[in-house]
């Protein structure tokens, strides 16, 4: 159960975007000999899609606090782009000035493993959990970067549950119940998702 969990959360989940495309480009430039003039084509399509629709912070902080990767490739820490975003979804996302010092402060103790998140049951199960379950699990020592983990590894890469729900509420307003109060309409739409 525990690996079907982190292999569903593979899928869709912000913690491992970062890393499938780098595996992907390597995959693909290892397909064609690395020889750069082969595969240089490809590489521009996919870094077109890339950068104007999947480079985000939010993708570069999801890899940085998934445990499962960052314990097993710190150079994580000298990548500018990595770190830049950390920053700046620190600063967009906290509620205020103390919570982004709060943050600050614990990502030491986080980088480290030092205190729960160094213990022998959370360094085995980092590749185990997934990620946000992870940090509910072993993050309470760090208790702000904990939520703010839990917050950004919780979100998905994928707009699909948007469109079942669009779809739902298109099904719902039709020409036949266009008057239905929105709180009617919210909680018909909410008995036909579930």
């Amino acid at each position: 159960m525990v690996l079907r969990l982190v292999d569903s959360e593979k899928k869709s989940s912000m913690g491992y975007i970062y890393e499938a495309m780098d595996r992907a480009n390597e995959r693909i430039a290892s397909s064609f000999n690395n020889k750069e003039d082969k595969y240089k084509q490809n590489f521009e399509i996919i870094d077109k899609r890339w950068y104007c629709q999947l480079h985000q912070d939010l993708h570069a902080v999801a890899h940085y606090l998934n445990p499962g990767l960052y314990y097993n490739n710190r150079s994580v820490e000298d990548d500018s782009e990595v770190i830049t975003g950390l920053i700046a979804c620190i600063y967009k996302l906290s509620l205020s000035e103390e919570d982004e010092l709060k943050i600050h402060t614990a990502l030491p103790i986080y980088r480290g493993a030092q205190g729960i998140f160094g213990i022998p049951m959370a360094k085995r199960m980092r590749s185990m959990l997934s990620s946000a379950e992870w940090w509910m699990q072993y993050g309470s020592s760090t208790p702000t970067l904990k939520k703010f983990a839990i917050k950004v590894l919780s979100l998905t890469c994928s707009s699909s549950g948007c469109e079942r729900n669009w779809s739902v509420f298109e099904q719902l307003h039709s020409k036949k119940r266009n008057r239905l109060e929105w709180k009617k309409l919210n909680d018909l739409g909410y008995i036909k998702y579930e």
